[in-house]
């Protein structure tokens, strides 16, 4: 009895481990544009609902744009870039969204934040799963992305299945 307990507690906590990974949802910047000058990025941030453990993936031409982290709302509303806090470049750039808040981020290329290449992120704390909200015209979310969290939600659903069948499996000779 005590080792089907210990499978039992094994098991559960596995399934409540990889559900709390699972929650966490990665948003593609831009949506389909990416990091890009013709992306309205405030229409795109507002569609979006970003929770803590939340991944921002900024996706551009290496060379031609940059992502810097500001520390402010006022240097992201005159787009100071001498404030930052961050400054990324490989075309490629992942930021976790570890904490409730508000996050600014702009490009570092002369000129570009002054021509709306910037986005103001508001993370919510709570560990309910967070996906990219529905597409709109001017933006849209990642397919990708809500497609890959349906898959991981579907998985981490059927392991909880799993989970409690095997514990009634285990508990059916002490009922008999």
């Amino acid at each position: 009895m005590e080792n089907y307990r210990a499978i039992f507690f094994v098991l559960s906590s596995l399934v409540c481990f990889v559900g709390k990974q699972a929650s966490a949802a990665q948003h593609a910047v831009g949506g389909s544009q990416g990091w890009d000058e013709s992306t309205d990025f405030s229409s795109w941030a507002s569609a979006q609902k970003f929770k803590v453990g939340d991944q921002l993936v900024f996706k551009y031409s290496s060379g031609l744009h940059s992502v810097v982290e500001l520390g402010s709302e006022s240097a992201y509303k005159s787009c100071d870039l001498g404030s930052s806090l961050d400054s990324m470049s490989t075309g490629n750039d992942v930021v976790k969204l570890g904490k409730p808040g508000t996050r600014f981020f702009a490009c570092g290329t002369a000129g570009h934040c002054g021509h709306g290449m910037k986005v103001k992120i508001t993370v919510d704390s709570g560990s309910a799963a967070s996906t990219p909200a529905s597409p709109s015209t001017s933006s849209s979310s990642s397919s990708s992305s809500s497609s890959s969290s349906d898959a991981v939600q579907s998985v981490v659903g059927s392991m909880a299945l799993l989970a409690g069948v095997l514990s009634l499996s285990l508990l059916m000779p002490q009922l008999v």
